[in-house]
């Protein structure tokens, strides 16, 4: 595994860590946020071990769909889990009026550690 993936583990795993103190705290929309950037993290070093990169959002969600979810390298689930947790970041982030429940922020994280975890499953075989 190359450094710059190590790198991106290391920052999915510091980001879901953020985003439990969060919930925590009370910070539900940013809870959620961190969550789906954890998983943005571990889906972009997946990506990395397969010597793609991309520079959108959108890019690496589809090309995460198209070579994992699609694929059968990992259950279709984590892209939907990816998806969805995008859409809670944008309600967090950018949600003006609207707020991220509580529920749905301690969902994100679990998705986030379920995710991170078959990505790092994945790139251990992948060795």
């Amino acid at each position: 595994m190359t450094s710059s993936i190590e790198a991106l583990l290391a920052k999915a795993r510091e980001s879901i860590a953020a985003a439990q103190l969060l919930i925590k705290d009370g910070y539900f929309d940013f809870a959620a946020s961190r969550a789906y950037y954890a998983m943005f993290y571990a889906a972009s070093a997946l990506l990395a071990n397969f010597r793609l990169s991309y520079n959108s959002h959108s890019a690496v969600i589809s090309a995460f769909g198209r070579e994992f979810a699609k694929t059968g390298k990992l259950d279709s689930k984590y892209h939907r889990w990816l998806i969805d947790a995008q859409d809670l970041r944008n309600i967090g982030d950018y949600g003006v009026g609207s707020q991220v429940p509580k529920e749905y922020a301690e969902t994100a994280c679990e998705w986030a550690v379920q995710f991170i975890s078959a990505a790092e499953v994945l790139l251990q075989r992948r060795k």
